[in-house]
């Protein structure tokens, strides 16, 4: 694909100075750029890479003089490079209809320019939206609801009863709809406790590849609209993620977990069961939450407690043997001074 700046430009609504004629045929990193393509920066802590970059061209929020070549000028440089790439990365490969070595049940009902591969499972009366791609190793169980444009990579499991929105991405391993992990003592053995609910995943969601998200107990596990989780994340049951918040890798929901609007919790958190994440909140990484947060709290550590406070005691440890000699040192001092005068 060749593309002029002025093009480009146009698609992500940016200005640009120099020329503008410029074409254009991929996109790169600055430190792996070559002729023809375009890259963005936005972080100081590449500025080396921009001074030998061979771009041909620069995505920046304001004009940079360490870059001679034509620049696109945006508001947000990251947002607008994503566009871009969008706009040059390959298209996504789609099985031209439903495989003969698919097994599709007879009552399940199945949309518009729907992509099965070989090898899908779908269930009795399942529903397929519009332009949705099973790729190859896909479950999808009994009565299971997924909307249009969504899309499952390999072995994604959708366990039954579970609803899926439109334009859900789904990559390659997760586990939608397993039994949450619930038991109760008898004696001492573990009694199960049937997991009865459902998962509900509503619109614009992306689930990262292994990630495990459990069936409610009663009810639905609820993933709300734009919600964005990566790799390797445990979802317990009666879990609530509300709209637009980020989860990062590794982190684990303790079952009935509810999380606002618009939070971000970083790789590896661990969240106590039966707590409130307020709106807006951040967790740092390897932070252990074991009570409710309120809605912009600012969170470090294990236990967590707010960043400012985090930071000032992550600073003291490495202090600490000095800390610990100069105590000694008062201690005998102390001990010198009382011995002369008793």
């Amino acid at each position: 694909m060749e593309l002029s700046l002025k093009h480009i430009a146009r698609q992500v609504g940016g200005d640009v100075i120099g020329d503008d004629g410029a074409i254009i045929t991929g996109v790169n990193a600055l430190d792996a750029a070559n002729t023809g393509d375009i890259s963005f920066f936005a972080d100081k802590r590449y500025k080396e890479d921009l001074k030998k970059t061979a771009a041909s061209a620069l995505i920046v929020s304001e004009k940079n003089d360490l870059f001679k070549g034509p620049q696109l000028i945006v508001s947000n440089a990251a947002l607008a490079f994503a566009a871009v790439t969008g706009i040059f990365g390959p298209s996504l490969p789609r099985y031209p209809g439903i495989s003969e070595q698919a097994i599709v049940h007879e009552s399940s009902r199945i949309g518009q320019d729907v992509s099965i591969y070989p090898t899908v499972y779908v269930g009795k009366d399942a529903e397929i939206g519009d332009e949705t791609v099973l790729f190859p190793g896909v479950f999808i169980g009994d009565r299971v609801r997924i909307g249009k444009g969504t899309i499952l990579y390999p072995n994604v499991s959708i366990l039954q009863d579970c609803i899926i929105g439109n334009n859900v991405t789904i990559h390659a391993g997760a586990v939608i709809g397993a039994d949450g992990f619930g038991y109760v003592k008898d004696g001492s053995k573990s009694a199960k406790v049937p997991q009865v609910g459902i998962v509900q995943i509503d619109d614009d969601v992306e689930i990262g590849a292994n990630t495990c998200i459990d069936r409610a107990a009663l009810g639905r596990t609820w993933l709300q609209r734009g919600v964005k989780i990566d790799n390797m994340v445990q979802v317990a049951h009666n879990v609530v993620i509300g709209e637009d918040s980020i989860v990062i890798a590794q982190t684990g929901f303790s079952g009935s977990v509810t999380v606002g609007r618009e939070v971000i919790i970083a790789g590896q958190v661990g969240l106590a069961d039966h707590i409130d994440i307020g709106d807006g909140a951040i967790i740092g990484s390897q932070s252990g939450i074991a009570k409710s947060v309120k809605p912009g709290d600012v969170l470090f550590g294990s236990p967590a407690m707010p960043h400012r406070l985090w930071l000032r005691i992550s600073g003291l440890i490495k202090k600490l043997p000095q800390f610990n000699d100069r105590l000694r040192t008062l201690e005998k001092k102390i001990e010198k001074l009382e011995e002369s005068l008793d």
